[in-house]
C-alpha cells in the first residue's frame, strides 16, 4: 500500500464558489472587506515566504525557535502516533516536530491547495519513506472529518493563523477541534502575543514594501479570477493597531474616488476618496486570554512555551 494518500473533501469548484461569495458579500457591505485567504495564489505565497525572511517580521522566526528548542518536550507531552496539521502549506516548520517523533506512524496535512500538499508529501517521503501520509484537500474552518489513524493524535495549528479569525469564528473553530479529539489527543496552537505597537505595525508594514505588495495581491486575484478591473496602484497599503481589540488590521485605502467593475458578478463597486477595504485582521493574544478561549471550547491548556523574547507562544491543550 502506498505511504501517500490524497483525499479531496472539497468539491472541485469549491474555491471558485467561495471566492465569488466572499467578493460579492465583502464588496457590497460597509465597511468593505475581503478575507485574507485570497492573498495566497502562487505569487501571493511567494511574497509571504519573502515576508517571513524580512527583519521586521518576527513571528516565523520566533515560532521556529520554540519548535527547535521544545520539539522533544512537545513530542513527549503529546505521545503522538499521528500528527495532523491544519493549513499545512509546505509543512516546512512541521519537520522539527516530525524529527522529534521518530516513532510517528501517520502525518495528515490539511490544506486547500492540492499542489502544496503533493509537494510537501513528496519532500517528506523522500526523507521518511516509512511515514504514512494521508493528505486532505479541505477547508478546516468548515468542519473536518479525519481519516482513521492511530492515537494519540496531535492536531497542530501553527503560524498564529488563529489570529485571522474573528472572536466568534475562533470560538466555533476551537469547538470544532474539540469535537475531533479523543481521550489522549491534544491540540498544539501557535499564537502571536501582544507587544509594543511599533514592533507589531512594522511587522505588517515593512520598509521594503513587500507586505504592501502582498496586501494588494488580493486585488490581482479578484481581477484574474472574476474579470475585475482593480488597479492596485490606486490603493495604499495600511497597517493599524487596534488597542481595544488587540489586533492588527491590514487595509487598502483608495487614493481617490473610483469605480471598480466585477463583470463575473455583474457588480459595480464605488470607492470614495480615502475609503478603506479591510483585508486582514491579525489578533494578538495574552496567556490568560488563550486559556479562557480554550476553556470555553472544552479544552484545558496543559503546557505553554514561548520564544526567548516572549513574542510568540505554543500551547498544548487537551479535552476536558
Amino acid at each position: 500500500m502506498s505511504p501517500f494518500l490524497l483525499t479531496r473533501t472539497l468539491p472541485a469548484d469549491a474555491t471558485d464558489a467561495a471566492l465569488r461569495a466572499d467578493v460579492l458579500h465583502g464588496l457590497t457591505r460597509h465597511p468593505k472587506t475581503l478575507p485574507p485567504k485570497w492573498f495566497y495564489d502562487a505569487h501571493g505565497s511567494e511574497l509571504f515566504e519573502e515576508i517571513t525572511r524580512l527583519p521586521e517580521y518576527y513571528p516565523t522566526r520566533a515560532e521556529r525557535e520554540i519548535l527547535i528548542d521544545r520539539a522533544e518536550e512537545i513530542a513527549a507531552a503529546s505521545g503522538a502516533q499521528t500528527l495532523i496539521e491544519l493549513g499545512s502549506g509546505s509543512s516546512e516548520k512541521t519537520r522539527h516536530l516530525l524529527d522529534a517523533l521518530p516513532a510517528l506512524h501517520s502525518y495528515v496535512p490539511v490544506d486547500v491547495s492540492e499542489s502544496a500538499l503533493r509537494g510537501a508529501a513528496e519532500a517528506l517521503l523522500a526523507q521518511r519513506p516509512d511515514l504514512s501520509v494521508h493528505a486532505l484537500i479541505a477547508d478546516f474552518t468548515g468542519g473536518l472529518a479525519l481519516p482513521g489513524t492511530p492515537g494519540p493524535r496531535l492536531i497542530a495549528f501553527l503560524g498564529g493563523t488563529i489570529g485571522n479569525l474573528l472572536p466568534d469564528e475562533r470560538s466555533v473553530f476551537l469547538k470544532s477541534v474539540r469535537s475531533l479529539l479523543s481521550p489522549g489527543d491534544a491540540l498544539l496552537l501557535g499564537t502571536d502575543l501582544v507587544k509594543d505597537e511599533k514592533v507589531l505595525v512594522a511587522a505588517y508594514d515593512d520598509a521594503a514594501g513587500v507586505t504592501a505588495e502582498f496586501n494588494k495581491n488580493v486585488l490581482r486575484v479578484v481581477n484574474r479570477e472574476l474579470g475585475a478591473d482593480f488597479d492596485p496602484a490606486e490603493f495604499d497599503h495600511v497597517a493599524l493597531w487596534d488597542p481595544e481589540r488587540e489586533w492588527i488590521e491590514m487595509r487598502l485605502r483608495a487614493r481617490e474616488a473610483l469605480t471598480v467593475k466585477v463583470p463575473d458578478l455583474d457588480l459595480v463597486v464605488a470607492f470614495g476618496t480615502g475609503e478603506e477595504l479591510r483585508t486582514e485582521v491579525s489578533a494578538k493574544f495574552r496567556k490568560e486570554g488563550i486559556r479562557a478561549e480554550l476553556a470555553a471550547a472544552g479544552l484545558s491548556m496543559d503546557q505553554w512555551w514561548t520564544d526567548s523574547g516572549d513574542r510568540f507562544a505554543l500551547s498544548l491543550a487537551t479535552a476536558v
